[in-house]
């Protein structure tokens, strides 16, 4: 058994979640150890990103998350997916509000089920954040930056806020594999 690593370099969306199931998977039946999970996106659509994060829990191994620079938006709820999670000295956490493309036209039917949808990723958004840093010195007033704030992390904050447990560089070790997700 040894451990592999996926290097989630893009952004979440229906190729990046479904490749992260692939390689996950694989490591599961190649007998990983453990799966690390080296990030670094900018986001993406909400539906995905909770996707990821239910899978990872999911998953019989333990699963490492590690901040390679940034990790943004719906990024947070893969990262806290991390039974154990860390971030490089120099990386950065943003939590930012929620935003949709729509096209074409929308009737009033369609823009109410759109605002319940917004309303319901909020509140799962929220109590995802609230279950995975529990104990932390620095509450998160996730709902605030959702809507109206947002707020930047560094790793300092992170620890504090109980998103990270360590700020430590990305490990390699010689006997792991290694995948890569990107876009």
């Amino acid at each position: 058994m040894r451990p592999y690593i996926i290097n989630f370099t893009g952004p979440i969306n229906a190729s990046t979640c479904g490749q992260l199931i692939a390689k996950a998977s694989l490591a599961v039946q190649k007998d990983a150890s453990d799966l690390i999970i080296n990030l670094a996106t900018m986001g993406g659509e909400s539906s995905y990103g909770f996707t990821m994060y239910n899978f990872l829990l999911s998953l019989p191994i333990p699963v490492h998350t590690h901040n390679m620079g940034t990790v943004e938006s719906m990024g947070n709820i893969v990262f806290l997916a991390g039974q154990h999670r860390t971030a490089c000295l120099h990386s950065k956490f943003l939590f930012h509000p929620f935003h949709w493309y729509l096209q074409g036209s929308v009737d009033h039917a369609r823009m109410s089920e759109y605002a319940m949808s917004l309303d319901y990723d909020l509140q799962l958004y929220s109590r995802i954040v609230a279950e995975r840093t529990p104990g932390a010195l620095e509450l998160l007033e996730t709902e605030k930056y959702l809507t109206a704030a947002p707020r930047i992390l560094d790793p300092e904050n992170a620890l504090t806020c109980g998103i990270i447990h360590a700020i430590e560089l990305s490990k390699m070790n010689t006997k792991s594999v290694s995948y890569s997700i990107y876009a």
